[in-house]
């Protein structure tokens, strides 16, 4: 049963002509899905309306041809070839009652044009701006061009009318549509009627909502997504401007979306921005508007979405990663199941599908965009097979989300830990600077089992060989995790390098278990994700003199794909961390490190009284090396199979590791598929010559 402090998320509400069942709005966001696989990203939008959305929306899609982002993979709707792939997803999203919407998009000063060779138009000429700086410039649209845009948009909203959307989204926020591009004085140098002044600025947006309103506006609802501040000074759109602009179109679109200006602002991992972290920039826009608002902030908490739609700040509750982590979060709440809820943990995971061209995945949800790859459901798995019982080596992330999800599915679980506690990595990075949300991936398995009468877990349990073969279960799951190296062997270096015993040596795992450098403390970071950057914080902290020597040309080099890369540097730099770029460590001696450019081999000397190794990490499989070596007896000790995964197989992030304990247990005494392909894709059809 519902909480009745909650009841007022499931009001009802109107956006223009159309009204939502509550206020629970999944807001546009990216999949790495986008028109390459448009089934498997309609049936994760599908699973959200099941999960009781009451508006869920597509990513942004790309209304025409002569603005388009290659390499990054989104929606498109260029012609009517592309209606039957939009309206497979509207028909999903509005089958359990929800408003099914459309972000239309034009890139303008973002768009290289990469495929379609045209050349590029923004609303002022300027080079492109992309996360990959491409030599490219866009000319500035004439008055036949924005003559043309006007059309091209009205074409873009009959589309998606006929392909069953009730709600269309302007995209002018993130910098990356061109709504946003003509509002802001950073993008828009224009000396006609649309610059200058903010009603010049505002002249084609207001020129577009009205095309639509003729075209489609009295059936479908109309919303503008906009930045709150571009946070770039007066040059840019700053709240006190979005403050202005609103108050001056109070009523133009039916609904405001708001959100921060770049995405990495908007987005910022839970490392770097807290619940609700736009609040301030939101609070008092209500009062210059009749319109609905939806605002984000990575909610997770239904007390603070109830704050903020009792306070006046919000009517709809916007959410794109925690929508992700928990399709069925509404849901959850309407039924009084608050503690079953998967937090999201910030963690941006999801995002580097999008950055890296691929399918996106969550660390929290290993079904997420699984549903029609591989027929995965969040909330249900597959029927149990013919055996009974399952032992599980190992609570990290893997081994305890194979242990709930094998549950699920019925089996008699016993989960063997060697310590104390659950959680594994996952226990040890949750107290580092930073990381305390990332514990959210063991709190909801930690209480899930607790609720499962079919798991037992064992601590102070370091299994070997022959204690498994003794104890009688039908399948083993070896879960052990991984060490981080101390001999530097990474990228750089594929063997170990000259190292003096007298220098002392850390790895991350030494300063997880406590242990503590003293004095000027060398930090080298080959391995480019977060781990680097922040044991700089820890030990910065704890007083010491940090140097972060790496051979990448950025401070934690993969973190450009979650978003936080530029933040981290900022954070460093500020914290005193002297950053040492493009060099490696190729010695390190008694009082000092010897490191080398990556470009001219040149050597340099950094005295120093310590250094810790981010380097690459070591499988913990010992175990599971030794049952293999006695496979011959697995039959008489009634063993059927013997399996690793996650970091005991091969080391990754965290996602890799439920990933790899969910796809355990739903694949547990199924028919072995040999070398077909382990999940569905959709290839493009020939045309006809």
């Amino acid at each position: 049963m519902r909480d009745p402090r909650y009841d007022i998320l499931f009001e009802p509400m109107a956006i223009g002509p159309v009204t939502a069942k509550n206020r629970f709005y999944q807001v546009p966001h990216c999949n790495g899905a986008g028109y390459r696989d448009p089934s498997a990203a309609a049936a994760m939008r599908g699973v959200k309306a099941e999960g009781g959305w009451g508006v869920v929306f597509t990513e942004q899609c790309e209304m025409h041809h002569t603005s388009e982002i290659t390499p990054f993979i989104e929606l498109r709707l260029w012609e009517d070839k592309d209606i039957p792939m939009l309206a497979k997803m509207a028909e999903r999203m509005k089958e359990h009652g929800a408003l099914a919407g459309i972000q239309l998009a034009y890139s303008g000063v973002n768009g290289p044009n990469f495929y379609t060779k045209e050349v590029p138009r923004a609303v002022s000429a300027a080079p492109i701006r992309t996360f990959t700086n491409d030599p490219v410039q866009a000319r500035a649209l004439d008055k036949e061009d924005i003559c043309d845009l006007r059309r091209w948009f009205v074409n873009a909203a009959k589309r998606a009318k006929l392909a069953g959307f009730d709600l269309i989204c302007l995209y002018g926020a993130h910098g990356f549509g061109i709504f946003q591009h003509f509002l802001s004085r950073a993008t828009n140098h224009r000396t006609d009627e649309y610059g200058g002044s903010l009603e010049n600025r505002a002249r084609f947006v207001n020129e577009v909502i009205a095309d639509l309103r003729d075209a489609v506006g009295d059936d479908m609802g109309l919303t503008l997504r906009v930045s709150l501040d571009e946070s770039i000074g007066d040059l840019g759109f700053s709240n006190a401007e979005v403050r202005d602009f609103v108050e001056m179109n109070r009523n133009l679109p039916d609904l405001w979306d708001l959100a921060q200006g770049t995405w990495e602002a908007c987005s910022g991992p839970s490392r770097f921005k807290e619940e609700g972290a736009q609040e301030a920039l939101v609070r008092g826009i209500h009062e210059l508007t009749d319109r609905p608002i939806v605002g984000v902030g990575r909610f997770t908490s239904p007390d603070v979405m109830v704050r903020m739609i009792k306070s006046g700040v919000l009517d709809f509750i916007g959410c794109a990663r925690p929508s992700i982590a928990d399709p069925f979060l509404p849901r959850k709440i309407d039924e009084g199941r608050i503690e079953d809820i998967r937090e999201c943990i910030g963690c941006n995971i999801c995002i580097t599908g999008d950055m890296t061209m691929s399918i996106s995945r969550c660390t929290q949800n290993p079904t997420f965009m699984e549903e029609w790859r591989k027929g995965w459901h969040p909330e249900r798995m597959n029927p149990k097979g013919d055996s009974e019982s399952v032992l599980v080596v190992g609570a990290g992330p893997a081994g305890m989300e194979a242990a709930r999800a094998l549950a699920e599915r019925g089996y008699d679980v016993a989960l063997a830990e060697a310590g104390r506690t659950l959680g594994g990595r996952v226990a040890r990075e949750r107290l580092l600077p930073g990381l305390s949300a990332w514990g959210r991936v063991a709190d909801y398995r930690e209480f899930q089992i607790s609720q499962k009468p079919n798991v037992q877990v064992y601590f102070d349990s370091r299994l070997d060989a022959e204690s498994i073969l003794e104890f009688g279960f039908q399948h083993v799951c070896i879960a052990t995790g991984a060490k981080w190296r101390r001999d530097g062997v990474a990228r750089q270096h594929v063997v170990p390098f000259a190292i003096d015993p007298a220098m002392p040596r850390f790895t991350p795992d030494d300063l997880m278990d406590g242990q503590r450098p003293s004095g000027h403390v060398v930090i080298y970071d080959d391995d480019h994700y977060y781990m680097g950057g922040v044991l700089a914080e820890l030990l910065v902290q704890a007083g010491n003199k940090v140097t972060l020597v790496t051979p990448s040309a950025y401070v934690s080099d993969w973190t450009v794909n979650t978003l936080e890369q530029h933040t981290i540097h900022r954070r460093l730099a500020q914290m005193g961390v002297e950053i040492v770029l493009n060099r490696g460590v190729v010695q390190i001696g008694a009082g000092h490190v010897v490191t080398n450019c990556t470009y001219t081999e040149t050597l340099r000397e950094i005295a120093c009284d310590a250094v810790v190794m981010v380097a690459s990490r070591l499988e913990e499989n010992a175990v599971f090396r030794d049952l293999k070596a006695r496979q011959a007896d697995w039959a008489d000790a009634g063993i059927r199979t013997v399996k690793i995964i996650g970091d005991a197989q091969a080391p990754g992030p965290i996602a890799w590791a439920t990933y790899a304990g969910h796809r355990y247990a739903r694949e547990l005494d199924m028919v072995e598929i040999g070398d077909a392909l382990p999940f569905r894709r959709e290839i493009t059809g020939l045309a006809v010559d």
